[in-house]
């Protein structure tokens, strides 16, 4: 069973990451796409963030949504993520989503891997 949670019990979702979301799902012209957020095994810390678009709930989702965003995280990943704010920033270095979770003890210098 799919659940829409506040998004402080699963995922912290700034302004800046809803709006980029927002904007890419325009420019894909498919209003039912979602950004998963997920995390897997590897990177240079022990396990490593991903994202990915989807335009399809699973069972086992937890659903955050932000204004008018949506944002997914499976049942295996919200244990490692839960509590941790996603954000999008622009800079020098790049255009990226990122990732600031609360539980990683140690994250590599690109902040793409992490461990607990």
């Amino acid at each position: 069973m799919t659940e829409t949670v506040a998004m402080t019990d699963a995922l912290i979702v700034t302004e800046a990451a809803a709006d980029k979301v927002r904007q890419l799902v325009e420019e894909e012209g498919n209003d039912r796409l979602m950004l998963r957020v997920f995390v897997t095994g590897g990177g240079c810390a022990g396990f490593q963030y991903g994202f990915t678009f989807d335009d399809e709930i699973a069972d086992d989702d937890t659903v955050v949504e932000q204004a008018g965003t949506r944002f997914l995280v499976d049942s295996l990943s919200v244990q490692y993520l839960a509590g941790s704010t996603v954000n999008y920033t622009e800079g020098l270095d790049g255009s990226r989503f990122t990732i600031e979770n609360p539980a990683a003890e140690t994250t590599c210098g690109c902040g793409s891997s992490f461990s607990v």
